[in-house]
């Protein structure tokens, strides 16, 4: 085995792995430089003279690159569906219920509470139980006020 026929079999297999590895990790975004090793792995196992010393050889790098970059795109988004956007500030989440997930003790903020998918430290003017549901009635900083929405129902912590 010539040391081209080497290369493009280790070539090969390095791309596979990485096609493989981005299946079971996705979103290392791993598609496009393996398929494109794979594609010049078996060039070199076609022509062991040279992939470069071939008319094809750029061309198809090329090719593969652009199929490669066009599956990717579906395959993120179907992964990665869009949502709501995080918010980013306190004051965006006035009004929002969310459930308290550390227990909200007057006058501190070592209560915990998850509004949407986000935790927050909270505050309240009366004790707040693990479970209760809440609603924001103010923000100000990385913290919230909550009160009970409605009062004393508890639900399930998510």
């Amino acid at each position: 085995m010539a040391i081209n026929e080497a290369l493009g079999v280790i070539i090969v297999i390095v791309g596979i792995a990485l096609i493989v590895f981005e299946f079971f990790h996705p979103g290392a975004i791993l598609l496009i430089p393996g398929s494109i090793l794979v594609v010049v792995g078996l060039f070199y196992l076609i022509y062991p003279s040279g992939l470069l010393d071939s008319d094809y050889g750029p061309i198809a790098i090329v090719v593969v690159a652009l199929l490669a970059a066009l599956a990717e795109i579906p395959y993120y988004r179907h992964i990665a569906p869009e949502h709501p956007p995080i918010a980013a500030t306190a004051a965006g989440l006035i009004g929002k219920v969310g459930v308290v997930t550390t227990t909200v003790v007057p006058d501190s903020l070592r209560g915990k509470v998850r509004i949407d998918s986000e935790i927050w430290s909270a505050r309240a003017d009366r004790e707040i139980p693990v479970g209760a549901r809440i609603r924001v009635v103010n923000a100000g900083g990385v913290s919230v006020e909550v009160a009970l929405d409605p009062p004393n129902q508890p639900v399930a912590t998510p």
